[in-house]
């Protein structure tokens, strides 16, 4: 007897053994699995459960948290959504969330472990913090002002402190309304569809994920390629550049818009924009002192987060003369972010520096107590200081006296650089009206601000579109309003 009611205690440890073995499958290992199962709402109930942290510009809230008693409980809420939402994103509880809205969604959340009062506190409680809050590094109005200047028209517009990459606008042009996808419903599902089915595409990020050809803007990485490299020492001396300029290694002749063009010194070709003259020039440096510069600008290097991602800007690295002269006019396969022709131009106002471009200030617990801050971060130089100093003075010509007027402040020292990017099939598209520029207070040792303008405008004529016309202005009017505010390149 004894014998058979061994066996069943084993058999029952057994079983008992394959229950914990089952049990710890299910709980541990397969736990993720069970967790983003689409089936299992759990893990939406509870992060809509309580209030999402806020994204904060000058220390307001332009985000927020409605009550609305369903079960998925709190639902985003935008001030100001479209003025905001390249920077903001959406956060959605049907579609997910997206820029800084995804990259603080940690932090926003509640369940950074910096929140927590206690390391693995999240995990042994199995419950998140109160949000924590996202400062920027936005300036209200400077955004409004690159919003309202492009005034709905396809563009954006990237705004620069040159001495701490503080991003101090970030616009898109058209824009949305992020509260529209914050919910769950029908109404929200079409809304979705709608904006995934317009034509402006307003979702498109363009400041930071939409690369353009950057046309002449792009000879300011030409001049310093030049200037660096010696193969031009004196910005008034005949560059001997013909006029018009015949491809290497083809029977394409490149002209210009404008005379004078014929033998013109680098002061007068960047002043007026001379193509024959850089495509001469970047021919001559070669590919590999102009890939050099190009990277060394930012062009051809993944990865650049400020924390959302940043698509990548290229400079085309197999290629023969001809196309390597058209890439150093901004033409052929270069193609550039506006946050990175700003970086461009923050650059050369910094010294020769690239500064890393950043978004968020700080970030806080909901009470107010610091979790962590950012501070100034050189990427890498650019460029000699004398080079930089020789290319702010060529920038400041252009708009004191050349295409580059219509962003001229009085009592301001700006330097600018107009660009006409053509594009399509045989360049039969609308030019896109480039301006990257910056502007110093008198009496004060470092620029306050960069910026970078795009206008796809391809509603206007072809003829009437320049950088200087169409993009100057939007630049000029940005300018002005960082200008009037406080400088914060303390750190």
């Amino acid at each position: 007897m004894s014998r058979y009611i061994r066996h069943a205690a084993a058999f029952c440890a057994l079983l008992l053994v394959a229950l914990l073995v089952n049990a710890t499958r299910v709980q541990v290992l397969d736990a993720e699995t069970y967790d983003d199962n689409p089936a299992n709402r759990r893990r939406a109930i509870e992060r809509f459960h309580q209030p999402r942290g806020d994204i904060l510009v000058e220390g307001r809230p332009v985000t927020g948290s409605k009550d609305t008693g369903e079960q998925l409980r709190y639902e985003r809420t935008y001030r100001d959504g479209p003025l905001y939402a390249p920077v903001t994103g959406f956060s959605s509880q049907v579609y997910g969330t997206t820029f800084l809205e995804h990259a603080e969604d940690a932090l926003l959340s509640g369940t950074d472990p910096m929140l927590a009062p206690l390391p693995l506190w999240h995990d042994l409680t199995r419950t998140r913090s109160p949000g924590g809050d996202v400062a920027t590094t936005v300036r209200a109005a400077v955004q409004r002002a690159a919003h309202a200047g492009l005034g709905g028209r396809k563009g954006a517009v990237a705004a620069l402190e040159p001495g701490t990459g503080r991003i101090l606008a970030l616009v898109s042009s058209p824009s949305y309304d992020p509260g529209r996808l914050a919910g769950t419903g029908a109404g929200v599902t079409r809304a979705w569809e709608r904006l995934n089915a317009d034509p402006g595409r307003p979702m498109l990020n363009r400041a930071l994920r939409q690369t353009y050809p950057p046309g002449s803007t792009f000879k300011v990485v030409t001049a310093a390629a030049a200037l660096d490299a010696g193969l031009v020492t004196d910005l008034d001396a005949p560059t001997d550049s013909p006029d018009p300029y015949t491809l290497p290694g083809t029977a394409t002749r490149l002209s210009n818009e404008v005379s004078g063009c014929e033998d013109a010194s680098l002061r007068y070709a960047f002043q007026w924009s001379c193509n024959t003259v850089f495509a001469k020039l970047g021919a001559d440096a070669g590919l590999g002192t102009m890939a050099a510069a190009a990277r060394r600008f930012g062009f051809n290097t993944p990865g650049l987060t400020v924390p959302s991602a940043v698509a990548t800007s290229t400079f085309a690295t197999s290629v023969d003369r001809a196309q390597l002269a058209l890439s150093a006019i901004g033409q052929y396969d270069t193609r550039a972010t506006p946050l990175q022709m700003a970086m461009v131009a923050a650059a050369v106002a910094g010294g020769g520096y690239v500064k890393a471009p950043r978004l968020v200030d700080r970030t806080t617990t909901g009470s107010g107590d610091a979790v962590g801050a950012t501070a100034a971060r050189t990427l890498r130089q650019a460029m000699g200081p004398r080079t930089a100093a020789r290319l702010r003075e060529l920038m400041t010509d252009v708009v004191e006296e050349g295409t580059g007027g219509n962003a001229a402040i009085p009592g301001v020292t700006v330097g600018g650089k107009t660009g006409t990017a053509q594009h399509g099939f045989g360049n039969a598209g609308t030019p896109y009206a480039w301006f990257v520029s910056w502007a110093q207070r008198p009496r004060e040792l470092e620029a306050a601000v960069a910026v970078a303008v795009v206008v796809e405008d391809a509603a206007a004529d072809r003829a009437d579109i320049s950088g200087g016309g169409s993009a100057a202005p939007i630049a000029r009017e940005v300018m002005r309003a960082a200008l009037a505010t406080p400088s914060r390149s303390g750190d």
